[in-house]
C-alpha cells in the first residue's frame, strides 16, 4: 500500500480531533499540577494515534462494504479503498497492525500508571471500534455526535491529565476482598470536565456537520444519523448552540481561575467561528463548507492550547 493511500485511508488530516484534546490535557497537567512524565506522554501518543487511525480505517472499510450506492455523492473521491482500488485484505492487515500497536502501547502505559488507565482506555477502545463496526455502528445512529464528542473531547484530555498525576488521588480504582473501591477528586474532575467542553462540542459539531452534508447520501445508504431524525434546520440550530456552550464553559473556567487569565484571548475566536457558522447555514456540502467545522474546532481549541502554553512559558520566565 502506498503511503499516500494509507494516509487517505486513515484520513490523517482529521487526527487533529484527537491530538488537540491530547495536548490540551497534557498542558493542563503541566499548568495546574506542575507534572509531566515523558514516557507516559509518548506511550499515550502512540496508542491514541494508532487507535484513531484504526477507527477511521474501519469506518472507511465498513462504508465500502455496506454502501448501497458507490457512485455519486463524491464516493469515488472520498473513500480511499474505492479511489485507489485497495485490496480488502491489505486494508484489514493495516487495521490489525494499528490495533496491535495501540493495544501494546496502552498496556505498557497501564503498567506504568494504574488500573484506572486500563479501565478508561479499554472502554474508549471498544467504543472506538463499535463506532464504526458491528451490526449497527454508532456512527450510523443518532448517537454518533454524543459518543465522538464525549470520548474524544472529554475522555482523551482526562486520561492525558491523569497519566501525569496518577499518584495524586485524582482517580483511584482498587479491588479489596471482592469490593470495588473508587475514589474521585470531584473538584479536580469538574475542572477538567469544564476544560474539555470546547473540545467536546467542537468534535461533536465536526460529526454533526459531516452528517448534515451527507443527509441525502445517508438516506440512500440507510444510515439513520441525527440530522435525519431531527431535520436539517434543527441540526443547524444545534450546530450553533454547541459552540456557544464551549464559550460559556470557558467563561466559567476563567471565573474560577482554573485556566490562566491569558486564556481570555480565546474569546477572540468567536468572530471567526460566528462567520463560519453563517457561511455553513447558507450551504452545507462536503466540498464547500464541511471544512468550516474542522476549522472552528482547531481555531477555538488551538487558541486555548496556545494560551495555556503561553502561561506556562511566562511561569517559567
Amino acid at each position: 500500500m502506498k503511503i499516500s493511500s494509507f494516509l487517505k485511508l486513515v484520513e490523517i488530516q482529521t487526527k487533529a480531533a484527537s491530538m488537540i484534546p491530547f495536548m490540551l490535557g497534557t498542558l493542563y497537567a503541566l499548568y495546574h499540577y506542575n507534572s509531566f512524565i515523558l514516557k507516559n506522554f509518548l506511550l499515550m501518543l502512540v496508542s491514541l494515534l494508532c487507535v484513531d487511525m484504526a477507527t477511521t480505517a474501519i469506518n472507511n472499510y465498513m462504508d465500502f462494504k455496506k454502501a448501497k450506492t458507490k457512485q455519486g455523492f463524491g464516493y469515488e473521491i472520498h473513500n480511499a479503498i474505492s479511489r485507489d482500488n485497495l485490496r480488502e485484505s491489505r486494508v484489514i492487515v493495516v487495521i490489525f497492525i494499528l490495533l496491535a500497536v495501540a493495544t501494546a502501547s496502552g498496556i505498557i502505559l497501564f503498567l506504568n500508571t494504574s488500573i484506572a488507565v486500563l479501565a478508561l482506555g479499554a472502554v474508549s477502545f471498544f467504543v472506538g471500534i463499535l463506532y464504526s463496526f458491528g451490526p449497527v455502528p454508532i456512527s450510523r445512529t443518532p448517537f454518533g455526535e454524543i459518543f465522538s464528542g464525549f470520548f474524544m473531547g472529554c475522555i482523551i484530555p482526562f486520561i492525558a491529565v491523569y497519566i501525569h498525576v496518577f499518584d495524586r488521588a485524582l482517580l483511584s480504582i482498587s479491588l479489596n476482598h471482592s469490593m470495588l473501591d473508587i475514589s474521585l477528586d470531584i473538584v479536580g474532575t469538574v475542572y477538567i470536565l469544564l476544560l474539555t467542553v470546547p473540545a467536546v462540542t467542537g468534535i461533536a459539531n465536526i460529526m454533526l456537520a459531516n452528517n448534515i452534508c451527507d443527509i441525502e447520501e445517508d438516506i440512500e445508504n440507510k444510515r439513520y444519523t441525527l440530522p435525519i431524525f431531527i431535520g436539517r434546520n434543527n441540526s443547524l440550530i444545534v450546530f450553533r448552540v454547541l459552540y456557544y456552550a464551549g464559550y460559556l464553559s470557558l467563561a466559567v473556567l476563567l471565573a474560577i481561575r482554573a485556566v490562566p487569565l491569558v486564556s481570555v484571548l480565546t474569546f477572540g475566536t468567536l468572530f471567526i467561528v460566528e462567520k463560519n457558522i453563517r457561511i455553513f447555514y447558507i450551504k452545507q456540502t462536503k466540498k464547500d463548507t464541511f471544512a468550516l467545522a474542522v476549522k472552528n474546532f482547531v481555531v477555538v481549541n488551538g487558541a486555548l492550547v496556545l494560551t495555556i502554553s503561553a502561561a506556562l512559558v511566562l511561569k517559567v520566565l
